[in-house]
């Protein structure tokens, strides 16, 4: 440990604790935060990690809590789930928010539980919120102190770890995936809140149909922190009763959730791509104006589906490019509403469309053998002969002009280098187009077999001069 670091450890103050949610029933604190579980049966949701006999829940009752990593969408749980472990455990708990916080705040925080350790022999739950906002420095500044149990880390994340923790933390803790809310879950939890007389709105006495509660839960897509918050809006324009007239007008602004940079934002853009891949136009048309309602840039999903017509469809439809291109031209020309329907109609062609990944896969394979093969010469009767050192040279020399051959093909010509000249790169597929590019293939490679002219043009390339 760092004896500088924490050499004026015992003149800090203690950082106040947060393991108990005792004082968070203040009336002045919002309805989620006073509703926060204290106990396993009071927590909502995320069965597959705390259910008997899951190793979480194994490790909260044997007090045996090691470091982790909560990752899940908004609302879900994380913060909650934290508290409710160091409250479980009976350890201090600290938390720092990623977005805020820098080195000296970590610092500061694992020197409080150091000394919480030594006067006390209690152990520190550090909670870090959003913690794929550090950067690399950041997160390794937590590394010793995990690693010698000075803290029992508790990372949130809604980003993949994979990409956003650096491995090295990862290695040190376990993660865990929160799902998102059912409806069910979240229409529980809305009960809890207006029958809940001390830490819920029970006091107020509020009247709720089924029906309103069933709207709010729908309206929170899975998010409890959302559920609750437009609960306590509605009870707060509600004189008795929460009607759908007051959660109509509490929802007229809604915005539906879609996060441009995270894992939301490339699921749903990999669901449509798939949907279009898997010939399906109805999810394709699902996803796509799922992307487009939750607030996506038209102008990404037209990119996009480009790459699909390229990727996907190739030449078993050279059309699917050309309305992809129009789409995205359509949508910069005329913006909105248009541009988007324009789109539309590209997804759905896609989808529609004979699929093919010949030219992909034959991209993608010349550039591992170009890669991995030596920079081979052009051979002598493929080079231009512009002047006449390069005619005395042979450039050029024996090149056949397919225009000049009957049927306007060279039968027996060769076009690579010597050392790769059997190689077959593009496979069409019997499907829309390509299967006619295939047949057509087929024929010119049964004239290159009959041909009596099979030449590669090597033997003066391989000539040494006297």
């Amino acid at each position: 440990m760092n004896d500088d670091l924490f050499a004026s450890a015992s003149a800090m103050p203690l950082m106040p604790s947060n393991n108990s949610i005792d004082n968070t029933n203040s009336a002045q604190m919002p309805l989620a935060a006073r509703l926060r579980p204290q106990t396993i049966q009071d927590y909502i949701g995320q069965q597959h990690l705390l259910a008997e006999g899951k190793p979480l829940r194994e490790a909260i009752e044997k007090g045996q809590l090691h470091s982790m990593i909560l990752w899940g969408p908004p609302g879900v749980g994380k913060t909650s789930l934290a508290r409710m472990l160091a409250h479980l455990i009976d350890a201090e708990y600290t938390s720092l928010s990623a977005v805020l916080a820098g080195v000296k705040d970590i610092r500061q925080a694992v020197a409080t539980a150091q000394l919480t350790q030594q006067t006390s022999g209690r152990r520190t739950l550090l909670f870090v919120d959003e913690v794929h906002r550090f950067n690399k420095a950041q997160q390794d500044a937590f590394l010793p102190y995990v690693e010698n149990g000075t803290i029992t880390f508790i990372g949130a994340t809604t980003e993949n770890p994979s990409f956003e923790l650096n491995n090295a933390l990862l290695s040190r803790c376990r993660v865990y995936v929160l799902r998102r809310l059912g409806d069910d879950d979240i229409i529980q939890l809305l009960h809890r809140a207006l029958n809940d007389s001390d830490k819920g709105l029970g006091q107020k006495e509020l009247h709720c149909s089924e029906d309103v509660i069933n709207i709010l839960a729908s309206a929170a897509n899975g998010d409890a922190r959302r559920a609750l918050n437009l609960l306590e809006i509605a009870s707060d324009l509600a004189e008795q009763n929460i009607t759908l007239e007051i959660v109509a007008e509490i929802l007229g602004g809604d915005v539906r959730r879609f996060d441009k940079g995270g894992d939301i934002f490339y699921e749903q853009i990999s669901a449509l791509h798939k949907s279009v891949r898997g010939s399906s136009p109805d999810a394709a048309l699902y996803w796509c104006m799922r992307m487009l309602d939750g607030g996506c840039d038209p102008l990404y999903v037209a990119r996009r589906i480009v790459r699909m017509a390229i990727e996907d469809i190739g030449n078993a439809d050279p059309r699917a490019l050309t309305i992809s291109l129009a789409a995205w031209d359509t949508q910069e020309r005329l913006g909105s509403p248009e541009g988007e329907l324009a789109i539309a109609q590209a997804v759905v062609y896609l989808a529609s469309a004979p699929k093919s990944n010949a030219v992909y896969n034959a991209f993608n394979t010349v550039k591992v053998d170009i890669a991995a093969m030596p920079d081979y010469d052009v051979p002598l009767h493929l080079r231009n002969a512009p002047t006449t050192l390069m005619k005395d040279l042979q450039y050029g020399e024996e090149y056949r002009y397919a225009h000049n051959e009957e049927g306007a093909y060279a039968a027996g010509e060769n076009y690579f280098p010597k050392d790769i000249a059997d190689k077959i790169y593009y496979e069409p597929v019997p499907r829309g187009l390509e299967n006619k590019i295939k047949e057509k293939l087929d024929y010119l490679r049964q004239l290159d077999q009959k041909s009596d002219r099979q030449r590669y043009h090597y033997n003066a390339e391989n000539s040494t001069d006297e």
